[in-house]
């Protein structure tokens, strides 16, 4: 029987290359996204290892709540000394390395989006140097610095060139003296590193005489792993020490857990593409044992069990997943380099040292691909098992799917349950992992309930996407009628694209209802008439920015906000900073129990809380309140006031940012709010006063910075739009392999009507129409059920507005119609091809 599926695959090569391209794109994906977030981490890791390759100990700021952008709070210069009394200490030395902003000699900053730029000191300690000159010298006095390798070839700079730096001070000019390699790679994690004399780091990161770090080499015969216990008992909970292997584990640690979201998110995404691919396999399937009839009977006729049936069909699944897992495999190292290539376009130029293929990697790629490969031609294969050996004496018969009375049934009870999943997820979980697995299975249900509906619905359908055919004439008449003949083979084939176009469609109502929210928020919160931001539209930035605007003629105040991490109970918990004088002039705050009064007078140990987070937390005006902060400190807290805002800009815990300051040890603001004096537009002012002192920084109006806010989405579903085109690229081969399957089985019928007189023209006109049927039917379903999706959605998030972009739906119908033109181009080509004579004699 295996010689019988062999033959069976290769006497069929088009259904053979069209079906395991459906496997191989999903299982791309999958190895893609494994070879790719290895890649990254092991280049990471390789980075992490060099650095601290010369170090015994690491000592940095005490580990609190995790924060994506606080850097701890600085370790004092007397910290040093300290350590340098630890018995086994041969030397010991500070350094900086803080994230800024390096801008070119016109003033225009490296980078706006990705990976951001670091400042850092260079060590005087030959041990703990990690910087290698490929050009010119490591600098030796104020005002010089060198660039690592990778930025220095993608900006064309070269040894004597003028750049400028910024981190918590203004703005500084530098020289470059030298091009180096960082811990023997060309640049650190795709990011731009510019490293110049400790003064001058210290200068620019506004610490003072402070350090992000102190390095210590042990003395000749001194254990690591004891002289990071003396260390650590001489600096007690000031600071953390740690042995250099084990400071770089953690940062390798780190960046997995950042990037693990990344794998998760792209995992996904392949999850949807094969999840497509099946599909297009169990109609693929189904269409050829149809097709099969008499073949099969003939092998029971000669003696073929229905196991031995059952065995071939899934042999040749089997081969199938094989062959494409295969090709998918071989495939995920050009897609990993691909999606470097799509990040690298959005502005984050991640980092890689050569492709990485684990075994895991090969193993999980070929398993899932086989999987769903079997489980997809498992229906189809059964099917064949019911032909009787006596079908082989009758000349033209197929079996087809019966009408099942149970399949409805059952894609209603999936859809329930689906949308009981979603909802679930959404409303009544908590843990950000179940809830996501919930609405993967949730939505996965749904998706399958709808499609096994969709026989039901092909029909009426049909008879409406399909009346624009009506104008081609009797091409038409054909293609709408061809759709409805076997609604079960449309059903499937317009289910694969159904699941492309609902997550597109979702995607996009889901962009348009947030950018809704927010510009409402903006609109119906904030006072002020403009905004001021880094230029990345996320980071914190100077405080001394915010003072020096202030200063501007015609500015009459400005208000800066402040957003850090804290835990209470385990519990994450938004910590929003304001200057209570000034905020209540700047912003429309709502209140539940409290006043603009009350902001006003809110003191260094008083808060005010959401009052979600007061009914989840049980608070109430009085309590008590102690948060856990990102600097491991314990900031006891007092319960002023309860708000309402419905803007999300107060987050869950309000305290003045002389708070901030005390617990977060953090003095940098993510926004600031101007208000102009009346009659006075000092804006052009503020712009050159931060192109010239503080290019951190940019003002924007309002609309101009509901637009900035906007574009961050439209980036984000750009790149979502980007990864479903896999999805909707799988479902085109669905349509091009059953109109090709079909054509084969309409042989005779198409050249009995080349005999009557049907031209070349109208046929390839009945195929492409019957595409476009097929293919708007899938972008119709698809539409209706993102919508639900998106309504589900929305409706467990707070205040945030159902928004229908309507200009994109009308546009996914289009592409949709397109897409079937597109894909029946083969097909018609071939129809109109078939010569009558041979087609008549087919059988």
């Amino acid at each position: 029987m295996l010689k019988v599926a062999l033959r069976g695959l290769l006497a069929r090569r088009v259904r053979l290359a069209l079906t395991a391209a459906a496997v191989a794109l999903g299982v791309t994906l999958i190895a893609g996204t494994y070879v790719f977030t290895d890649t990254i981490d092991r280049s990471f890791d390789k980075i992490f290892s060099n650095s601290y390759a010369g170090i015994d100990v690491a000592v940095t700021p005490p580990e609190g709540v995790e924060s994506d952008t606080d850097e701890g709070p600085p370790l004092p210069a007397a910290l040093v000394r300290q350590i340098r009394a630890v018995p086994g200490v041969a030397q010991v030395e500070g350094a900086i390395f803080t994230q800024g902003v390096i801008l070119d000699g016109e003033g225009k900053r490296l980078t706006s989006a990705g990976p951001p730029s670091f400042i850092s000191s260079v060590s005087t300690v030959k041990a703990f140097n990690t910087l290698t000159p490929v050009e010119g010298r490591l600098p030796s006095a104020m005002g010089e610095g060198v660039i690592d390798k990778g930025t220095a070839d993608r900006k064309g700079f070269e040894v004597g060139d003028r750049i400028s730096a910024q981190g918590d001070g203004p703005r500084t000019p530098i020289r470059l003296t030298g091009i180096v390699r960082f811990a023997g790679v060309d640049n650190y994690g795709g990011a731009s590193l510019l490293a110049v004399t400790m003064p001058q780091a210290q200068a620019i990161a506004g610490r003072g005489d402070a350090f992000n770090e102190i390095d210590v080499q042990a003395a000749d015969g001194t254990n690591a792993d004891a002289l990071a216990r003396a260390v650590q008992a001489r600096v007690g909970d000031r600071a953390v020490a740690r042995t250099g292997a084990a400071e770089a584990n953690a940062q390798t640690e780190d960046i997995r857990d950042d990037f693990s979201f990344l794998r998760t998110a792209l995992l996904a995404f392949a999850g949807i593409s094969l999840f497509v691919g099946a599909f297009l396999i169990f109609n693929t399937f189904s269409i050829t044992v149809a097709q099969r009839t008499r073949e099969f009977a003939l092998l029971r006729t000669l003696g073929a069990s229905r196991r031995q049936v059952l065995g071939s069909v899934l042999a040749e699944g089997l081969l199938l997943g094989v062959l494409g897992s295969a090709i998918g495999l071989a495939l995920g190292v050009l897609t990993a380099k691909a999606l470097q290539a799509l990040f690298k376009a959005v502005g984050a130029d991640l980092p890689s040292t050569g492709s990485v293929i684990e075994t895991r990697t090969i193993v999980v790629s070929l398993v899932v691909g086989l999987l769903v490969t079997l489980a997809a031609t498992l229906a189809p294969a059964l099917r064949a098992t019911r032909v009787p050996p006596v079908a082989a004496l009758r000349e033209g018969v197929t079996i087809e799917a019966r009408r099942s009375r149970v399949a409805p049934i059952a894609g209603a009870v999936l859809a329930v349950l689906g949308t009981a999943l979603l909802a679930v997820g959404l409303f009544a979980v908590e843990d950000e992992t179940g809830a996501l697995s919930l609405m993967g299975a949730g939505a996965a249900a749904a998706f399958i309930g709808v499609a096994l509906l969709s026989p039901r619905l092909v029909p009426p359908l049909s008879q409406v996407v399909g009346r624009p055919m009506l104008a081609l004439g009797m091409p038409g008449r054909l293609a709408r009628e061809n759709a409805t003949r076997q609604p079960g083979r449309t059903a499937v084939t317009a289910a694969a694209l159904m699941i492309g176009v609902a997550l597109v469609t979702f995607a996009s109502i889901f962009a348009g209802s947030f950018k809704s929210y927010i510009a409402d928020s903006i609109d119906t919160g904030s006072k002020a008439q403009a905004v001021i931001q880094n230029g990345d539209g996320f980071s914190p930035f100077t405080h001394q920015a915010t003072e020096a605007v202030a200063q501007v003629d015609g500015v009459a105040q400005v208000s800066p906000v402040r957003f850090v991490n804290a835990e209470l109970d385990g519990t994450e918990t938004d910590v929003t900073g304001i200057d209570p004088r000034t905020f209540s002039e700047a912003f429309n705050v709502e209140w539940d129990q409290g006043d603009d009064a009350l902001l006003t007078r809110l003191g260094s140990s008083g808060a005010i809380v959401s009052k979600g987070y007061a009914e989840d937390h049980d608070l109430r005006v009085g309590s008590p309140l102690t948060l856990r902060t990102e600097s491991d400190q314990r900031v006891t807290l007092r319960v002023e006031g309860i708000h309402d805002d419905a803007t999300s800009l107060l987050g869950d815990v309000v305290v003045p940012n002389a708070t901030v300051e005390r617990g977060w040890a953090t003095t940098k603001d993510s926004f600031v709010l101007v208000d102009y004096a009346p009659g006075a537009d000092p804006k052009p002012q503020v712009d050159r006063l931060l192109e010239d002192r503080f290019p951190i920084a940019e003002a924007l109006t309002t609309d101009e910075f509901k637009d900035d806010q906007a574009g961050q989405i439209d980036q984000l579903l750009y790149m979502v739009y980007a990864l479903l085109s896999l999805a909707i690229i799988v479902s085109l081969f669905g349509i091009v392999n059953t109109l090709y399957l079909s054509i084969t089985e309409r042989t005779r019928e198409l050249g009995l009507l080349r005999a009557v007189g049907t031209t070349r023209r109208q046929v390839k006109r009945m195929v492409r129409a019957e595409a476009v049927i097929t293919a708007l039917i899938g972008s119709v379903l698809g539409l209706v059920v993102g919508g639900v999706l998106a309504l589900l959605v929305s409706r467990a998030v707070d205040d945030l507005p159902l928004t229908i972009p309507v200009a994109t739906m009308v546009v996914v119908l289009v592409v949709g119609g397109l897409a079937g033109v597109a894909a029946a181009a083969w097909p018609a080509r071939r129809a109109a091809r078939l010569d009558v004579l041979d087609a008549l004699a087919y059988e």
